[in-house]
């Protein structure tokens, strides 16, 4: 054991302690946007201009839907319900929820990105637009490489 000039013992590795407290922080701030994000598409109550925006947009994308090569084009307004929940409970689960349940959450998050991401190519939407989700798949990856790094360490 290592003791500091106080007298008191060191902690094992502070760096990994100031590392997994950044992690959980991102996994919390990543899961409440995703939340947040998901209750715009929900309601009008919360911004009536942004949920307009994203019902008109949800027609464009709807006609772009990856699955529409097998014959499933879903109805604008419940595409546009399903990824609302879809990002509001996942996200939840992301912050708050038990281990197996982020981690779950977090594949579900990562497929919608994806998703997203080919529906903004598909309809040749701004390179910034398309750079966001990006940004969020590869925060999503981060965080799963990053919880599979500490299950290993553990066992």
């Amino acid at each position: 054991m290592v003791l500091l000039h106080s007298g008191v013992p060191a902690s094992p590795c502070p760096l990994s302690s100031i590392m997994a407290l950044i992690y959980s922080s991102l996994r919390v701030l990543l899961g409440l946007l995703f939340a947040a994000a998901g209750a715009v598409k929900l309601t009008d109550r919360i911004s009536e201009e942004v949920y307009g925006h994203m019902r008109s947009k949800f027609v464009l994308f709807s006609s772009v839907f990856p699955l529409r090569i097998m014959g499933l084009q879903p109805d604008p307004e419940l595409y546009l319900a399903l990824t609302g929940w879809t990002e509001l409970v996942a996200g939840l689960l992301l912050a708050f929820g038990p281990r197996i349940l982020q981690e779950i959450s977090n594949l579900v998050l990562s497929v919608v990105m994806m998703v997203a991401i080919f529906t903004l190519l598909k309809l040749k939407e701004p390179l910034l637009t398309c750079c966001l989700a990006a940004l969020f798949l590869g925060l999503l990856l981060l965080l799963a490489i990053q919880g599979r790094g500490s299950k290993s360490k553990t066992q």
